[in-house]
C-alpha cells in the first residue's frame, strides 16, 4: 500500500514538473511578444486573446490542476489521463488531449458524476452521448507549485473499487478564513447536476445548512458563461444577497474561477437605484429591532402582516387594476384648443392614444401623444396670417399645451402608490377603486408611514411593479441570469417583478425553509414561488447533504429542527467526526477560578479564550439580540485582540473573533461558535425560536459550545450527543 502511494506521488510530481515547464515555456514566449497598442481591430482582438492567455497561464502555474481522470472512450484504443483544473489550457503542439481541461468542459463532468463501479460511464458532449470506462479518479492538492497531497478516490485496478470520501473530508476539515472559497475540486454529484442545469429555467434549490447552496450557485454562473458563451455575458448577470457584508464574504469565489464583472447587490439597493429613491439605513435597523429585539419574542405573523401582504400576488392584482383604470381614463375630457378658432378633437387624440400608440406603456404613450399634439400645433402655426399672429398663437399654445398635459394622470410610481393606499388626496375623477381589498391593518400602517415619507423594503416590489407597468423596461436590456441567495426571505412579489427584468425565466433561486427566520416577509413554502412559473419553466432540487459541520453538530442541530419545528428537512452529514457539542451552564465552576464579576461574562470570556487559543481562524460569539451583542463586545474588547462587533451596518467581514446577534449570522460560517444565552429566557418554545437557534448552531464548522442560564427550551432538554460542562 505504501509502495503504491509512493509510486503515485512520484508519478504526479513528475507530471507536475513537466506541466510547469510547458506552462513556463509558453508564458515566456507570450511575454516576449510586444504588446500591440495600435488601432487595427484584428490586431487588437489578437492582443486581447494573448493577454488573457498570459493572465490564465500566470494563474495556472501556481495551481495548474486539482484532479485526474483516466478515461477510455468506447471507440478509443487506450485510456487517456485527463487533468482537470479551474482554467483550461491547450498544448502548444497538436495533441490528443489538452494540457489542462477546464472543469466546466463536458468530459470533466465525469470527474464529478462518476460514483464508482465497473460499468461504463457516460457524459453529454456537443456531438452526443460519449460512453467509456473510467480507470482512475485522483485528487491532487497543489499549492504554489508544490504537490502536497495525492488521493485516489477510485482505481479500477485496485482491490477496492468504491469511491471514497477521504479527500472530501480532508478538505472540509480545513479551517476557515474571512472569505468563502470555491469548491471546484470537491463538487459532488448532486451539486454538479445543479451547476450544469439548462439556462432558461427558474431553478429552485432547497438546501440544508452547509449544503453549499451559495457556492453551487456561484459555480453555476461560471458554468453558464462557459457553456453559453455566445448567448450570455457576465455584465448581464446579477447576484442578489441578503446584505452587503455577505456580498463581501462571497466576493473571492468568482475571481478564483476566472469570472469577473458580475453585478452583486442587495435587492433594496438595486430597486432603490432603478426607482431613483433613497431608502434610509435606519429603516432596516428598525425593522430588525421590531421583529428580533422585542420583549416576549417575535410578534404574531399572519397573511395580513404588512410584509406578507405586500409581498403577495394579491397586491399585484390591485396595482394592475389601478393602472388599468388609470390608463382607460387618461385622456382628458373635451377637445384641445391651442388658441381661439383652432380645435383638435378629442376623438383624434383618443385614436392616437388607444390605437396608434397602444403598444406603448402608459407613461410612454402619454409622451408620444403629447409629442403628436405638439407637432400638430407646429403645423397649425404655419397657417398663421402674419408673423405677429404666429407669435401670439405660439405664446398661447405653449401655456395651453402645458395646462392640457397637467390634466393627464401623474405617472409617478410613488404618487400612484400613495393614491392606491389613500395616503394623499385623490382627485374626484381619479378612476381607481377604493382600497377595500387591502387589510385594514396594512392600510392604516402604510398610510401613516407614507404620510411621514417613510418607505420600507416591503414597499419596493409594488413600487417597482408600478414603475414597470408605467414605463416598461426603460433600459431595453434584461439580465441573462439572476441568482437569489437566501431566497426564503424573498417574497413572491419580488420574484415576479424580477422575472420582468430577466430573459427566459433564467433564475437560480436558493434557500432553506428551515432557516426562514424572516417569515414576516419571506415565503413559508417553495410552492409560493413555483406557482409563479409555468411547469416547463421551473425545476426543483433538494440538497440534503451538509458539508459544513461535523456529524456531532449536524445531528445536534437536526434534533432542534425535529423537536422544535417538526421539520423533515434534515441534513445528512458527511462522515466527519469532531468534538461533541458542549452544554455549559453559567452556574458551573470555571476551569480556572476568576476574580469576581458576573458569572455569565466570565463564562463567555473563558469559552472565547479556550477556543481562540486553538488553531481556529474564525470564532464567533452569537447572542439573542443586538443589545446583548454590543454589551458583550464591550466586556470582551479589552481582553481580546482582533475582535469585531457585527451590527448589520458593516460592509466587510474581517474574520478573526466576532460578536453578533444570531439573526445576523445567517449565511456566514465560523470554525467555532459560542452560542450565548441558549436558555428559555432567550429562546421560547415557538418554531421561530427553534429556527433561530438552528441558524446559530449550523454556523459552526468544527466546534459548538452552548452557554446557558437556568432552564432550557424544550427542544434542547434531551441533550443527546452532548457533553456537559467545561473541557478538562
Amino acid at each position: 500500500m505504501e509502495d503504491n502511494f509512493q509510486s503515485a506521488y512520484q508519478e504526479e510530481e513528475d507530471r507536475l514538473n513537466s506541466a510547469l515547464m510547458e506552462i513556463d515555456t509558453v508564458l515566456e514566449r507570450l511575454r516576449g511578444i510586444p504588446v500591440y497598442t495600435g488601432h487595427d481591430y484584428t490586431e487588437q482582438a489578437l492582443e486581447a486573446s494573448r493577454e488573457q492567455r498570459r493572465k490564465d497561464l500566470a494563474k495556472l502555474r501556481q495551481e495548474p490542476y486539482f484532479g485526474r481522470l483516466d478515461f477510455q472512450g468506447k471507440d478509443e484504443d487506450g485510456r487517456k489521463a485527463l487533468y482537470i483544473g479551474k482554467i483550461g489550457v491547450d498544448r502548444e503542439q497538436v495533441s490528443d488531449r489538452p494540457l489542462v481541461i477546464d472543469w466546466r468542459a463536458p468530459v470533466a463532468s465525469l470527474f464529478y458524476s462518476f460514483t464508482g463501479g465497473t460499468e461504463p460511464a457516460s457524459y453529454e458532449a456537443p456531438e452526443g452521448l460519449i460512453e467509456g470506462l473510467v480507470f482512475l479518479k485522483r485528487n491532487v492538492v497543489i499549492r504554489k507549485q508544490i504537490l502536497e497531497r495525492v488521493a485516489d478516490t477510485y482505481n479500477r485496478d485496485s482491490d477496492g473499487p468504491a469511491v471514497s470520501d477521504e479527500f472530501l473530508v480532508y478538505r472540509l476539515g480545513e479551517n476557515k478564513d474571512n472569505r468563502l472559497r470555491d469548491i471546484v475540486s470537491t463538487i459532488q454529484e448532486e451539486q454538479d447536476k445543479i451547476i450544469r442545469a439548462a439556462k432558461n429555467t427558474a431553478l429552485i434549490i432547497q438546501g440544508v445548512a452547509g449544503s453549499g447552496k451559495t457556492t453551487v450557485a456561484l459555480h453555476r454562473l461560471a458554468f453558464l458563461l462557459y457553456q453559453y458563451k455566445e448567448q450570455v455575458s457576465a455584465e448581464k448577470m446579477i447576484i442578489f444577497a441578503p446584505n452587503r457584508m455577505f456580498l463581501d464574504y462571497i466576493s473571492d469565489v468568482l475571481p478564483e474561477l476566472g469570472v469577473g464583472n458580475i453585478a452583486q447587490s442587495t435587492f433594496p439597493d438595486w430597486a432603490a437605484d432603478v426607482l431613483g429613491v433613497v431608502l434610509p439605513e435606519q429603516n432596516a435597523a428598525e425593522t430588525m429591532s421590531h421583529w428580533f429585539e422585542r420583549e416576549g419574542g417575535m410578534p404574531e405573523i399572519t397573511e395580513e402582516t404588512p410584509g406578507r401582504f405586500k409581498g403577495s400576488t394579491a397586491l399585484m392584482g390591485i396595482i394592475e387594476s389601478a393602472i388599468g383604470l388609470l390608463e382607460n381614463g387618461a385622456v382628458p375630457e373635451g377637445d384641445f384648443s391651442p388658441w381661439e378658432g383652432s380645435v383638435l378633437r378629442r376623438s383624434m387624440i383618443l385614436r392616437w392614444h388607444n390605437e396608434e400608440y397602444a403598444p406603448y406603456p402608459p407613461a410612454k404613450r402619454k409622451e408620444r401623444v403629447m409629442a403628436r399634439i405638439h407637432r400638430w400645433i407646429e403645423m397649425e402655426l404655419k397657417k398663421s396670417p402674419s408673423a405677429a399672429a404666429m407669435k401670439d398663437r405660439k405664446k398661447k399654445s405653449a401655456a395651453r399645451e402645458k395646462a392640457y398635459s397637467a390634466k393627464w394622470p401623474k405617472y409617478d410610481p410613488l404618487t400612484i402608490y400613495k393614491q392606491i393606499f389613500r395616503a394623499v388626496k385623490v382627485p374626484e375623477d381619479w378612476p381607481v377603486e377604493a382600497p377595500e381589498r387591502i387589510p385594514q391593518g396594512v392600510l392604516t400602517s402604510t398610510v401613516k408611514d407614507l404620510k411621514k415619507g417613510i418607505l420600507h423594503e416591503e414597499d419596493l416590489p409594488p413600487l417597482l411593479y408600478i414603475h414597470y407597468l408605467l414605463n416598461g423596461n426603460e433600459g431595453g436590456s434584461r439580465f441573462d441570469h439572476i441568482v437569489i441567495d437566501e431566497a426564503q426571505d424573498f417574497s413572491p412579489f419580488q420574484i415576479a417583478v424580477l422575472d420582468l427584468y430577466v430573459k427566459g425565466h433564467s433564475f437560480t433561486i436558493l434557500g432553506d425553509l428551515s432557516q426562514g427566520i424572516h417569515a414576516y416577509k419571506g415565503v413559508h413554502a417553495w410552492e409560493e414561488m413555483q406557482t409563479l412559473f409555468a411547469p416547463e419553466h421551473t425545476a426543483y432540487h433538494a440538497l440534503t447533504r451538509s458539508y459544513r459541520s461535523t456529524m456531532e453538530i449536524i445531528e445536534f442541530a437536526n434534533g432542534i429542527l425535529s423537536a422544535g419545528v417538526g421539520s423533515s428537512l434534515l441534513a445528512v452529514p458527511v462522515f466527519r467526526s469532531g468534538n461533541p457539542v458542549r452544554l455549559i451552564s453559567y452556574g458551573q465552576p470555571l476551569p480556572e477560578p476568576a476574580a469576581g464579576g458576573d458569572s455569565r461574562i466570565q463564562a463567555v470570556r473563558t469559552a472565547l479564550a479556550s477556543l481562540s487559543g486553538r488553531e481556529y481562524r474564525t470564532v464567533a460569539v452569537l447572542t439573542r439580540s443586538l443589545r446583548e451583542a454590543a454589551e458583550l463586545y464591550t466586556e470582551l474588547a479589552g481582553r481580546f485582540e482582533d475582535i469585531h462587533l457585527i451590527d448589520g451596518s458593516m460592509t466587510e467581514y474581517r474574520g478573526g473573533l466576532s460578536v453578533l446577534p444570531v439573526y445576523l449570522s445567517k449565511g456566514l460560517e465560523f470554525d467555532a461558535v459560542i452560542l450565548a444565552d441558549a436558555d428559555s429566557d432567550h429562546y421560547g418554545g415557538a418554531a421561530w425560536d427553534a429556527k433561530l437557534m438552528y441558524v446559530g448552531c449550523t454556523r459552526a464548522l468544527h466546534e459548538l459550545w452552548m452557554l446557558h442560564g437556568e432552564g432550557l427550551p424544550p427542544y434542547l432538554q434531551n441533550g443527546e450527543g452532548t457533553v456537559q460542562g467545561w473541557p478538562e
